[in-house]
């Protein structure tokens, strides 16, 4: 799927004087939006559920003296133009591969979400020859929480965006363990006065929770699309890192583990005392350097020997 003759003439715009802001047109028409930053072969990072392209600024600075990194903003998102109709797995492939050929990128890192697409991106995609993945959302041998995600659309439905957080986060099972212990009435409320208090601070550009919050529905349609493909993976013949943190809920390490069993060749590494964001920014309460420098180790050395805890 190669780019335009226009778009390969477009010059990224430098912004702040940090990064470079690029754009591409996918097969179906969308323009996606890009950030490129540093210099060396090309690594395409496809952010999660609830973040855009700006979640990953540090860990692409991380990673800048050794690669070019290219920060896409997935449909619907930041940059890029709405989701359009159809939305699927084929349709984020195909974003992901208009982007490997606008770039030249053969690396991927994805994160959440973005690791289901960069799973089977690298099923579909021959010129990608090493994907690293950060714990994506697989319900390995335990039912999909439907009652939550179909409680999820009925709030986003009725407007109710701080109630559909909050359900999205308990069907994810996210947050720290004492969410759990917390009444949903408080956890609505926080959620709410988080929204309102970030809506206050954002400047121009920046992508919120409340922009994010219908975002949510195509990652949950990624999780059920992927349930019945998840044996598919043993196809795979790309070189695979695996990565997780020791504070993540369990389902996430039994989707590595599965990963794991069924990936020739699979390489793991698991990030003492971080959890699923770790490898966002630290604002958000990540350590994007300790990520970063195990895909440095990953990308930049072939067959080298990756660490089983960092």
């Amino acid at each position: 799927m190669a780019a335009n003759a226009s778009e390969k003439r477009q010059a990224l715009a430098p912004v702040q004087g940090r990064y470079s802001a690029g754009v591409v047109t996918s097969t179906d028409g969308t323009r996606l939006g890009y950030r490129q930053l540093g210099t060396g072969p090309g690594v395409v990072v496809l952010h999660g559920t609830m973040e855009s392209a700006e979640s990953h600024m540090q860990l692409a600075e991380a990673l800048a003296d050794t690669f070019t990194v290219y920060l896409l903003d997935r449909r619907g998102r930041g940059l890029s133009g709405p989701t359009g109709e159809g939305y699927g797995l084929e349709k984020e492939i195909a974003d992901v591969a208009a982007l490997l050929a606008k770039t030249g990128a053969a690396y991927l890192f994805g994160v959440s979400s973005g690791g289901i697409i960069a799973l089977r991106a690298a099923l579909a995609l021959p010129v990608i020859q090493k994907i690293a993945i950060y714990e994506p959302p697989l319900f390995v041998g335990e039912p999909l929480p439907a009652a939550l995600l179909s409680r999820y659309e009925e709030e986003m439905a009725e407007g109710k965006v701080a109630a559909a957080l909050t359900t999205a986060m308990l069907a994810a099972q996210m947050g720290p363990p004492i969410f759990r212990r917390i009444p949903r009435t408080l956890l609505e409320l926080l959620t709410r006065l988080a929204m309102r208090s970030e809506d206050k601070k954002a400047k121009p550009g920046d992508v919120t929770m409340r922009m994010l919050a219908p975002t949510l529905h195509n990652d949950f349609r990624l999780v059920v699309e992927m349930a019945d493909k998840i044996d598919n993976v043993k196809e795979i013949r790309t070189e695979v890192l695996l990565l997780g943190g020791s504070n993540s809920p369990a389902y996430l390490k039994a989707a590595l583990d599965a990963l794991a069993r069924a990936i020739p060749g699979v390489q793991r590494t698991e990030f003492a005392g971080l959890n699923h964001g770790g490898s966002g920014n630290s604002n958000r309460g990540g350590r994007p350097e300790r990520v970063a420098q195990e895909l440095c180790r990953f990308f930049a050395r072939p067959g080298s020997e990756i660490g089983a805890t960092l």
